[in-house]
């Protein structure tokens, strides 16, 4: 890890991308609280125009994970949860506020399986055409919803390093 350490945030660097998991089933409970984690984020004026999807069925599981490029481990995976935006409820009906309110949403819901001992993994759909459509059609998804992302989830059969990806090179004050 960088020079900058802070016990605060170690939590935050020590969450990372999971793509293999352990046998085991995630309790009604973590996922209602996975949920409220998710729905704790902030939202362009409130609007909450997310909506979540949660994927049991291994035969959904396997199908997404055929369909998003970056979604192999979702096979694996104990379950999925689907990230949408529905745009008649973002602000201004406009898709920029809507994928903002849903990937705050997406890290709570990341940082909220760290905390609870899981394994998770984002697995984007927006803005792929094709898998946008294929997991719309999956899921049943109304007109006005838009996939954004899969969360996979489960027990961790990996234990990826802690790290930070602090880069100066990328700051500037005051004015690029």
């Amino acid at each position: 890890m960088g020079n900058i350490r802070n016990e605060h945030l170690d939590f935050i660097f020590a969450r990372r991308s999971v793509r293999v998991y352990s046998p085991g089933e995630i309790s009604p409970d973590k996922i209602t609280a996975l949920l409220e984690a998710a729905m704790a984020a902030p939202s362009a004026m409130s609007k909450d125009p997310w909506r979540f999807i949660v994927i049991r069925q291994r035969e959904k599981l396997l199908k997404l994970a055929s369909v998003l490029p970056g979604g192999k481990m979702l096979a694996t995976s104990t379950l999925g949860i689907g990230v949408c935006g529905d745009l008649e409820q973002a602000l201004e009906n406009h898709i920029g506020y809507l994928l903002q309110d849903c990937s705050a949403a997406l890290e709570n819901l990341l940082l909220g399986a760290h905390a609870l001992g899981l394994g998770a993994c984002w697995v984007g759909v927006h803005p792929g055409e094709n898998a946008s459509r294929e997991v719309k059609q999956l899921l049943s998804l109304p007109g006005s919803f838009i996939p954004v992302a899969i969360v996979a989830l489960g027990y961790p059969g990996e234990q990826p390093e802690a790290r930070t990806r602090f880069n100066g090179e990328y700051v500037r004050f005051e004015n690029w």
